[in-house]
């Protein structure tokens, strides 16, 4: 059974079904402002439908219609977090950007100042991940001159780390 609703029944629809499409909603999520958002989108969404209604009572198209338009609600809502003011800013802050990045910075620098053979075995070992056996049979060394190169290039750059973080202290660090 079909049932036709014409744009001027609209209004009609509204005043005859507002209560019921309420109603629904409300015990549908148990909010009053929620119910009326759906009630006001039912009417919304059937007005915009097609001419033809394919179920056997306005009453229960409407009622599909205010179920569908819960669901999406949920759906929308799902995707939202109510803002706490006690809530912490996970953000990393423009200053702790810039501290991060200068780091980066002095610690390139100071690997720059490596002589090229230690930062040429620091860079196989830590980027491409070559074993210690493949570094030195690239370069012609010894394995164990490509640990100790290795070794001090990590000490070289962690001090350079630390001393920078000596003279730029930590964003939120105490004095």
């Amino acid at each position: 059974m079909c049932v036709a609703i014409k744009m001027k029944d609209i209004e009609n629809l509204y005043q005859r079904y507002a209560g019921d499409v309420r109603r629904f909603a409300l015990y549908l999520c148990g909010n009053v402002v929620m119910a009326d958002e759906i009630t006001s989108d039912t009417f919304v969404r059937a007005w915009m439908a097609a001419d033809r209604i394919r179920q056997p009572t306005v009453k229960s198209y409407l009622l599909a219609i205010a179920r569908n338009a819960y669901t999406d609600l949920l759906r929308r809502t799902a995707r939202h977090t109510q803002l706490d003011e006690t809530m912490p800013d996970t953000r990393i802050s423009a200053q702790t950007q810039m501290e991060l990045s200068a780091e980066v910075r002095a610690v390139l620098a100071a690997l720059q100042q490596l002589p090229e053979m230690d930062r040429t075995v620091l860079l196989m070992r830590a980027l491409d991940e070559m074993p210690y056996e493949e570094i030195a049979e690239t370069l012609g060394i010894a394995v164990v001159t490509a640990k100790v190169k290795v070794h001090r290039a990590r000490l070289k750059l962690m001090q350079t780390r630390q001393a920078w973080r000596d003279v730029v202290p930590a964003a939120g660090a105490k004095p």
